[in-house]
């Protein structure tokens, strides 16, 4: 098997858990979509809130130790419309439920059970801007491995100081 950085083969090194809306494509003011229309064209290559997007977080992402999963209600339209953007490659989609129309407050995120499951006790970090204290304390009683819920600012979306936290963490967890 071939190694990958840090020396640990790929199916040995942590997952990361990638979200898209907030996170690589930042909000700054945008009115996420309410309906299946709207999110039909919000997920399609023409919206223009996709030229939020840095292409650098591309190189950086692949740089990281570790093995890149997309976790986001874009499901394989992450591959069609985000990764080309970023210069990724293809990369797995995690299965997740149906994402809600409505985030409720005190509740947990739509993702936090599933990104349980698909890790199945293997070190992971997720990478999300709906990250809660509710979502950490779940995943501390209910995933056996080490874990890293970073929450990145929607408005901002993933800057440098994430991507530093992000890298730390993983070559500390690295087998």
């Amino acid at each position: 098997m071939t190694e990958g950085p840090g020396g640990a083969s790929p199916a040995a090194r942590p997952l990361l858990f990638l979200d898209v809306d907030g996170t690589l494509v930042a909000c700054r003011g945008a009115r996420l979509p309410t309906t299946e229309e709207g999110w039909a064209a919000w997920q399609h290559a023409s919206n223009p809130q996709l030229s939020r997007i840095d292409a650098g977080h591309g190189p950086r992402l692949l740089a990281l130790p570790c093995a890149l999963m997309w976790a986001t209600a874009w499901m394989d339209d992450a591959n069609t419309v985000i990764a080309p953007l970023l210069g990724l490659p293809e990369l797995p989609v995690a299965a997740l439920p149906e994402a809600p129309q409505e985030y409720p407050a005190g509740v947990l995120n739509w993702k936090t059970a599933a990104l349980v499951r698909v890790a199945e006790g293997r070190p992971f970090v997720w990478v999300d801007d709906s990250i809660t204290e509710l979502d950490e304390a779940w995943v501390s009683a209910n995933h056996p491995g080490p874990a890293l819920l970073h929450r990145v600012d929607a408005m901002a979306g993933l800057a440098a100081a994430d991507f530093a936290v992000i890298d730390e963490w993983l070559r500390d967890h690295l087998d």
